[in-house]
């Protein structure tokens, strides 16, 4: 039986008669299928991706699995409409954190249509992409010092006007105990070490995917994002379900032509200096394929 997701942070939700992805019971995430060319790219990158053999195992792994695509029911009553069929990526978290953070100075690809170059353009200037290389999209933190508490989840318009200094206190928020109904201004960063740090880390993880960015030419990445989550309760007693990041939304990916994707890169590398600085020890980032 199909259902609404309970913790979807960013994108376009399945409420109040309106099309958005749905889930089942057997783990698998259906995404509608975007109009005209942007969903037409997204299948096409899947396929291709899936199909590359350039692509390793370590790296394979922060990319949802990708079961093809179906016509299902849609969530807005327009009938059957095809929807992309991918791993439910927060399937086996009992009350998951998670934050989804948009990497790229510029989210815009090389020939978008003008209308559409300025709307990125505009957004990207607003928000902390052009500054800091990447923007927090959505948020929601399970504040399990008091389940009574439930989840802090503030509205994506809220989150997509953050500072720098707003980013860093919601990146330190994320990892904290003493999180309240707003962004703490002295959180106390009391998961930092289990969920940032290690060498299952968050911050391991990111620098293993910065290591593929490195060298790889064959994508590049425009407006997608990586999804990060962990569950407190599972990570304080170090249980299966690990935190783990995930990169999703392929609908401007794009042939790199044999070019490091040095957006993508220079995004990913902020926000690692950003995670490491909140770790006992800096991890330090830097892109070298740049220099």
């Amino acid at each position: 039986m199909l259902k609404i997701p309970d913790h979807q942070v960013a994108g376009h939700r399945a409420l109040n008669g309106k099309l958005g992805p749905q889930i089942d019971d057997s783990g698998r995430f259906y995404k509608p299928l975007q109009s005209g060319e942007r969903g037409s790219h997204e299948v096409a990158f899947y396929e291709s991706f899936s199909s590359d053999t350039s692509v390793p195992d370590n790296v394979r792994k922060f990319f949802s699995k990708f079961y093809g695509t179906q016509s299902i029911e849609a969530s807005d009553g327009s009938g059957l409409q095809p929807h992309l069929v991918m791993e439910d990526l927060i399937s086996k978290y009992t009350n998951p954190s998670i934050m989804d953070v948009k990497i790229g100075s510029r989210t815009w690809y090389p020939q978008a249509p003008e209308a559409y170059f300025q709307k990125c353009l505009k957004k990207d200037i607003e928000t902390s992409s052009a500054p800091l290389g990447f923007r927090i999209c959505g948020v929601q933190i399970y504040r399990a010092q008091d389940s009574d508490l439930g989840y802090w989840k503030p509205d994506k318009k809220v989150t997509m006007r953050y500072t720098a200094d707003e980013v860093k206190l919601v990146l330190r928020n994320f990892v904290s105990s003493n999180q309240s109904t707003a962004v703490n201004n002295d959180p106390d960063s009391a998961f930092a070490s289990k969920v940032y740090g290690g060498s299952s880390g968050i911050l391991a993880q990111l620098m293993e995917l910065k290591s593929w960015f490195e060298d790889q030419t064959t994508y590049h990445f425009y407006s997608c994002s990586i999804l990060v989550v962990y569950d407190k309760e599972s990570t304080i007693k170090g249980g299966a379900s690990g935190p783990a990041i995930k990169l999703i939304d392929f609908a401007h990916v794009i042939d790199g032509n044999g070019v490091i994707d040095h957006n993508f890169l220079g995004g990913l590398c902020s926000l690692i200096k950003f995670i490491s600085e909140i770790v006992t020890v800096p991890t330090e980032c830097t892109d070298k394929a740049s220099s």
